[in-house]
């Protein structure tokens, strides 16, 4: 009798134990897409996260970019899937609508603390006074060059001018049976190149994409007929490119294409760069974008990834996903980051470092933060889309460029309408 007892009370401490240590764990789940360098970023810094907080447990799962957002769409209405989220800044104002996130709590993250911290760009991320993610690191765009080619060919350095770009690329260039054999230039506009268009052609030809309320399209000009032309003349006047060169059909093909040595000269995000370093076999080098002539203006684009909570963080859940956000968007994680993804850190403390300026692959990303842009999409895929297909029709259809870029201001006008009257 007291053998069974003293097992009873062994098997009811027991159980208490595992209750108690049970409740004490509280397990939340992180989505992003898969990219490679940021998926092991991430496993790495929830190792570390969960040592430093025991009672956390983060599952981390990755999805293809493709299905990524439908992915959300479908599941967070249904009450299953993360608690918190990585999410294109672009895609802010719909997931918003939709209900996908909550905002910051005000307690955890003050908007004052956000915007003397973080980089400005980083406001794209507040919509009605409220700030609903935040990010990790910000991009830019920057020239990779391949540094083998311009030797072989006696050029000295990167171009400063897109003419000196134009007239490099056609020495870089191998076109032979009616076909490219080595690009000049990746010509990418489902890549960096339709932002290249956008916020950077038409900025420098003397444009602006969109009204300061962004509510309207006004790149239907002859600046922006002046920007469609420059760019699509890359491949229908000077040859020095094509798009989908050299590996149709897949995703990053102009990334891949310089790495392999086939294009001479990409427009590419600082995100880029852990590939590049890890899988080019060549010397590279990075300088920051031409401009019209040396004395012209420059521009570029920037844009960031931020972390969001869905509503399905609440409770203790909340509270452990808001203690792995402050972490994620550190200074400690951001300096791994950095080292590793290559994107830059979103807090002012770290863009400010004199080594990380004077470093010559970050520098150029670094520099161009002052006089980038961060585009207001109100539905980053569908206006996308407009600028890719705009592109293409002149290059593929032989469509005039002012035609072409009066039916993308249509279209997109049209978005714009569809999510301003709806508010």
């Amino acid at each position: 009798m007291k053998m069974r007892t003293w097992f009873g009370l062994l098997a009811l401490a027991f159980g208490l134990v595992a209750v108690t240590a049970g409740a004490q764990i509280v397990t939340i789940t992180y989505w992003q897409y898969e990219f490679a360098s940021k998926v092991q970023m991430i496993d790495e810094l929830i190792a570390e996260f969960e040592a430093q907080n025991p009672g956390i447990k983060v599952r981390h799962e990755t999805f293809p970019y493709a299905v990524f957002a439908e992915k959300v769409a479908t599941s967070v209405p249904a009450g299953v899937g993360p608690h918190i989220v990585n999410l294109y800044y672009g895609w802010l104002p719909a997931w918003q609508r939709a209900g996908y996130l909550q905002p910051l709590p005000e307690d955890t993250f003050p908007t004052d603390s956000i915007e003397s911290e973080f980089a400005p760009l980083v406001r794209a991320a507040k919509i009605d006074g409220r700030y609903w993610g935040l990010p990790t690191a910000v991009r830019t765009l920057a020239l990779f060059y391949n540094v083998d080619l311009f030797e072989e060919n006696g050029i000295s350095g990167p171009p400063e001018t897109w003419d000196e770009l134009i007239s490099i690329a056609q020495k870089l260039t191998t076109y032979r049976g009616g076909r490219f054999v080595r690009a000049g230039f990746g010509m990418a506009p489902d890549g960096q190149d339709h932002h290249l268009v956008r916020e950077i052609l038409l900025r420098q030809f003397g444009g602006a994409p969109y009204s300061d309320d962004s509510r309207t399209v006004t790149y239907n000009t002859p600046e922006g007929e002046a920007a469609l032309k420059f760019y699509t003349d890359f491949r229908l006047v000077h040859q020095i490119g094509e798009p989908d060169f050299p590996f149709p059909g897949v995703a990053g093909y102009y990334r891949d294409g310089f790495i392999a040595g086939l294009i001479g000269m990409i427009v590419d995000g600082s995100f880029a760069i852990g590939a590049i370093t890890r899988n080019a076999p060549h010397r590279w080098a990075v300088a920051e974008l031409p401009r019209l002539t040396p004395d012209g203006e420059r521009h570029n684009f920037a844009s960031f990834w931020m972390h969001g909570l869905t509503p399905l963080a609440q409770g203790a859940e909340l509270e452990a996903a808001v203690r792995f956000l402050q972490f994620i968007t550190s200074e400690q994680a951001m300096k791994r980051w950095v080292a590793w993804v290559g994107e830059l850190p979103a807090r002012l403390s770290l863009v400010d470092n004199p080594e990380l300026v004077a470093d010559p692959i970050l520098g150029p990303f670094v520099a161009a933060l002052p006089y980038s842009h961060a585009t207001f999409f109100v539905d980053e895929a569908a206006q996308r889309a407009v600028m890719i297909d705009a592109v293409l029709r002149v290059i593929r259809d032989g469509m005039d460029p002012a035609e072409s870029l009066r039916r993308a201001a249509t279209e997109e006008q049209a978005i714009l309408d569809r999510f301003w009257q709806a508010r």
